[in-house]
């Protein structure tokens, strides 16, 4: 879950986070001036046509442990690669 101070930018854009906390857990990750500085997945999907949530979007952080914890489940693995760059 993001928080954000001043709401979008005239772009339609959000603004810089002032807090992200864990939807899972609860975890309040580590942000300093609108930057995290640990790992956090972020998912934004709009469930479209033929879905049991046509036109719903959800929106959600997870904590790198969250994260971990939910994908050990998985029956089938996460497909996984090493890059040299992070951007």
């Amino acid at each position: 879950m993001r928080k954000y101070e001043n709401g979008q930018d005239k772009s339609g854009q959000d603004k810089a986070p002032v807090r992200v906390v864990c939807n899972r857990c609860g975890k309040e990750l580590n942000l300093e001036n609108g930057i995290l500085k640990e790992g956090c997945l972020s998912a934004d999907i709009l469930f479209g046509y033929f879905s049991r949530r046509d036109g719903v979007r959800h929106r959600f952080d997870l904590c790198e442990d969250c994260y971990d914890e939910i994908i050990s489940q998985f029956r089938v693995p996460v497909e996984t690669a090493e890059n040299t760059e992070l951007l």
